[in-house]
C-alpha cells in the first residue's frame, strides 16, 4: 500500500543535534521550515530564444504583472527563526515504551532511550497589526526559547511568543516595532477554487521568494497534518521555510497562513501545498488575543465517514452523512440523546457530508450553542437538541500489545483480552473481546484502519467476548463484516 507524502513547510533543524546519529525526513507529513544546508537547484538554461523579439525586452512589464501586489505584501511578510532544547519526544518514548513490552512479550530484544538535542529552525510569519502582532504556524515556533523576527527592511527583533494553538498550527507573536505594515486580511469564505494564489516567505532562508498559482481546492481535511483541518489547497510552490508565510489574493489580501506541502520524500514542492484559511486563523488570533487561550464547544461523539460497506452494513441505500462511532459519557451529546450507531444528517439544517466538517462546524461554535441534529436512529429520522458544552482536554493512549494470537480475519492476528492488558491498552478493565496481535500493513483491514491494539467488541452488531466467539461470528457475517472497535478507551466502527 503506497504511503501519502505530506511534508510540512516548516522547522527543519539546522543542524545542532546532541547525541544523535541523524533525523531524517520521511515521505510524511512534513512542515514547511528551512535548513540552511538546503541544496540548489539545478541551473536554468541559460542559452536566449533564437526568435527573441526586441518588444519582449522593452515593453516593461505585461498587463498581467503581480509586481505591484508584491510590492505591497512583501514588508508584511517576515522571517522567523528560533532555537530551543529538544527533550527526547513523549511520542518517542511511549512508542519505546510500547514497543518494549512487545517486545518482552515475543522475546525480543531491547532498545536505546532516544536522547535530548538542540535545535534551530526558520520559518516565516505575516504582520498583521499596526501594534506588531505577527501569525504563524504554532511548529515554527512550538518549544522555543529565542524567537527572533527580520522584517523586510532588514530591522531584526526579539519577538514574544503571545500564545499558540496546536490543533489548528496556528501561533502569535508580538514584537515592539514601529512602522510596520499590516496585511489586510480577507474573508477566506468567498475564496474560490480557480482564484490567483500568490506564496510568499522564506523557502531554505535564501530570502524573501514569491511564488504564483492557483487555489486547487477548498475544505481539504483528514490528512492528519492538525486535530482542526479545514485547509485551502494550492499549486503555488511553497517549499522548507515557507511555514506561517502568506498566502495571498489577486488584490494582496491575506486568504491563507502556508503550512505544509506534498512531498513524496523530496522535501520540496510536488505543487501541492496547503494554507490554513485567514477566517481560522483570524478566529485563532482573536481567541488568544482576548482569553489567552482558544476555547471551542463539543459535542462528545467519534464522528466516522460512511462508506459505501458501512451503508450496506447499516442498511442504508446511499452513503450520506456520518455514524456516530461513539458517544463520551456526561458529555452534551449524550444529555442529548444522541446514541452509538446513530447517522448525523444536518446540524442546524446543513446536510453534514463528512466527519471533518461536522468537527470543524462544531469546534468553531461557542460553549454553550444549542445545535438541532437531525439523525437516522435504528432506521428512523428524528431532531436531537444538544447544548454544546467547552471542549475539555483528552488524553487517550495506547501503551502495549498482548502476546499468543490466532489467525482470524485474512492478515490479522486476535487473542484474548484480560483486564491486565486492557488497562495497559487505555480500555475499561471490564471490556469484552478480543484484542489485535498483529495487522498485516497490506492487508484489507490494515486499508479500513484496523490497527495492532485495538479491542474488538462487535462483529456484525453482535458482541464476541473471546477468540472462540469471534471466530463464530465472523464465520456468520459473510465477506464483509462489520466490527465495533474499541482503541483507547473510544468505540469506533471498522468495515472491512
Amino acid at each position: 500500500m503506497k504511503e501519502k507524502a505530506i511534508s510540512r513547510p516548516a522547522v527543519l533543524a539546522l543542524g545542532l543535534v546532541l547525541g544523535v546519529a541523524g533525523m531524517g525526513l520521511t515521505h510524511s507529513i512534513q512542515k514547511v521550515a528551512a535548513s540552511t544546508k538546503a541544496a540548489l537547484t539545478e541551473k536554468a538554461d541559460t542559452n536566449p530564444p533564437a526568435t527573441l523579439k526586441l518588444a519582449d525586452v522593452n515593453e516593461g512589464p505585461s498587463k498581467t504583472s503581480f509586481a505591484p501586489i508584491v510590492k505591497t505584501v512583501l514588508p508584511s511578510v517576515v522571517n522567523i527563526s528560533s532555537s530551543k532544547v529538544v527533550k527526547a519526544s513523549t511520542e518517542g518514548m511511549e512508542q519505546l515504551q510500547m514497543d518494549r513490552m512487545f517486545r518482552q512479550f515475543f522475546g525480543q530484544g531491547g532498545m536505546e532511550m532516544p536522547k535530548d538535542h538542540h535545535e534551530k529552525a526558520l520559518g516565516s510569519g505575516v504582520i498583521v497589526s499596526p501594534e506588531g502582532y505577527i501569525l504563524t504556524n504554532n511548529h515554527v515556533v512550538d518549544g522555543a526559547t529565542d524567537v527572533k523576527v527580520t522584517l523586510s527592511d532588514k530591522r531584526e527583533f526579539q519577538a514574544r511568543i503571545v500564545g499558540a494553538d496546536p490543533k489548528t498550527d496556528v501561533a502569535v507573536l508580538k514584537i515592539q516595532a514601529t512602522n510596520v505594515d499590516p496585511l489586510t486580511i480577507s474573508d477566506s469564505s468567498k475564496v474560490e477554487v480557480g482564484d490567483v494564489a500568490i506564496a510568499v516567505g522564506d523557502p531554505f532562508g535564501v530570502g524573501q521568494t514569491v511564488t504564483k498559482g492557483i487555489i486547487s481546492a477548498k475544505g481539504r481535511g483528514g490528512l492528519g497534518i492538525e486535530d482542526y483541518e479545514d485547509f485551502l489547497q494550492t499549486d503555488a510552490p511553497i517549499n522548507p521555510g515557507n511555514s506561517g508565510g502568506a498566502l495571498v489574493n489577486d488584490r494582496g489580501e491575506l486568504i491563507g497562513i502556508n503550512t505544509a506541502i506534498i512531498s513524496h520524500g523530496s522535501g520540496g514542492s510536488q505543487g501541492i501545498g496547503f494554507a490554513i484559511p485567514s477566517n481560522l486563523a483570524r478566529q485563532v488570533m482573536d481567541q488568544i488575543l482576548k482569553n489567552g487561550k482558544v476555547v471551542r464547544a463539543y459535542l462528545g461523539i467519534l464522528p466516522q465517514d460512511v462508506t459505501p460497506s458501512m451503508a450496506k452494513a447499516f442498511g442504508q441505500k446511499e452513503d450520506k452523512g456520518i455514524i456516530v462511532g461513539d458517544v463520551t459519557p456526561d458529555s452534551p451529546a449524550q444529555a442529548g440523546g444522541v446514541q452509538r450507531g446513530d447517522i448525523i444528517l444536518e446540524l442546524n439544517g446543513k446536510p453534514i457530508s463528512d466527519s471533518n466538517q461536522l468537527r470543524m462546524s462544531i469546534s468553531m461554535m461557542t460553549p454553550g450553542t444549542s445545535v438541532d441534529l437531525k439523525t437516522l436512529h435504528n432506521g428512523n429520522e428524528r431532531h436531537v437538541a444538544v447544548k454544546l458544552a467547552e471542549l475539555p482536554t483528552e488524553t487517550a493512549k495506547l501503551n502495549s500489545q498482548e502476546e499468543g494470537g490466532n489467525k482470524a480475519l485474512d492478515g490479522v492476528e486476535v487473542s484474548n483480552l484480560n483486564p491486565e492488558i486492557a488497562q495497559q491498552l487505555g480500555v475499561p478493565g471490564n471490556t469484552k473481546g478480543v484484542v489485535v496481535t498483529g495487522v498485516d500493513p497490506d492487508s484489507k483491514m490494515a486499508e479500513s484502519g484496523l490497527k495492532q491494539g485495538d479491542v474488538i467488541q462487535e462483529v456484525n452488531r453482535q458482541s464476541v467476548k473471546n477468540v472462540s466467539e469471534f471466530q463464530n461470528a465472523l464465520k456468520k457475517s459473510g465477506d464483509d463484516p462489520l466490527l465495533l472497535v474499541n482503541r483507547g478507551g473510544r468505540t469506533l466502527y471498522i468495515a472491512a
